[in-house]
């Protein structure tokens, strides 16, 4: 995506292209119940398990961190996380977790956007998931007066929200390809996609004062995507839940926070500069130092 509808604040500044997303930290109503899902349904790996937490991944650094707290429950109409994404590093791989999920006759949604294939679903407690791979050989999408525009390779348009060819997809697999086998060590988080309160404000954060760039804003849309070093998007922001809408409560299963992972000390330093510069509230914590965008999303901003 290279076009937006408004331009944001230009900025001298731009977050380092190396950075990454870490691992995705959920607060969950039931521990068992969700390492059940993430290990026999996704394939995930558990790495460490201690009293009422537990982080799981490829086999090397967390992808994931779920906490259990009691009484919670789900909201609606509120902001936080839309859905987070696993990246897989080929069509092979995300067409073995396709696999995987209709031999468990798991609900997913497999869709084509073209630029990327993908299938959504959700987890026992309601959190959004996409899993999926880059196509970028099959054509791009971008904004083009204020909507989102796909262009196959081509030249044909597409609406970007195709149903995905599934058996094209699973030509990829071999014969002897078992589906449960542990998600590949190259697995990692490749976006997340929050709801926010108002899109230009949560822009106003994420490039203005962090320093992602804009990849592309859309008011039809009412979202915008972000990202470092050019890539389609590390963040998508959205107002879906409705422009105001009020942050989770207390007591609210779902994200905690996702973790910005910086390529050097050097890097994250110039973003912490900002943060103080700006006023904005941070807290020292284990993973890093934790801020809120302006929708009460948690950011964990670290180096890698």
């Amino acid at each position: 995506m290279n076009t937006q509808t408004k331009t944001p604040a230009q900025t001298d500044f731009s977050i380092h292209p190396a950075t990454l997303l870490g691992h995705v930290s959920l607060r969950v109503a039931n521990l068992e119940n969700q390492l059940l899902f993430y290990q026999k349904v996704l394939g995930f790996k558990l790495h460490w398990r201690k009293e009422n937490k537990a982080g799981l991944g490829a086999g090397g650094a967390d992808l994931l961190q779920l906490t259990e707290e009691s009484n919670l429950k789900k909201y609606r109409r509120v902001t936080g996380l839309y859905h987070f994404a696993i990246l897989f590093p080929n069509r092979r791989e995300l067409a073995r977790a396709i696999a995987r999920l209709f031999a468990l006759k798991y609900r997913n949604h497999p869709t084509d956007h073209i630029m990327t294939k993908t299938t959504y679903l959700d987890d026992p407690e309601g959190n959004g998931i996409e899993l999926y791979c880059e196509s970028p050989e099959d054509g791009v999408f971008t904004i083009e007066n204020n909507d989102f525009v796909t262009r196959r390779a081509d030249g044909t348009l597409s609406d970007g929200r195709e149903p995905l060819d599934v058996d094209a997809l699973f030509t990829h697999l071999k014969e002897d390809d078992k589906l449960d086998t542990p998600i590949p060590p190259e697995t990692r988080v490749g976006h997340v996609h929050l709801h926010v309160r108002n899109v230009q404000e949560a822009v106003d954060f994420y490039h203005g004062v962090i320093g992602f760039d804009v990849m592309g804003l859309s008011s039809t849309f009412q979202a915008a995507f972000i990202s470092a070093g050019g890539y389609h998007h590390h963040l998508g922001l959205n107002a879906w839940q409705g422009e105001g809408a009020p942050p989770p409560p207390a007591d609210a299963v779902g994200l905690r926070y996702f973790t910005v992972d910086f390529a050097n000390k050097a890097a994250l330093d110039e973003v912490v500069k900002r943060i103080d510069d700006a006023g904005i509230p941070s807290n020292q914590i284990e993973d890093g130092l934790l801020v809120y965008d302006p929708s009460q999303n948690g950011v964990v901003l670290r180096t890698r």
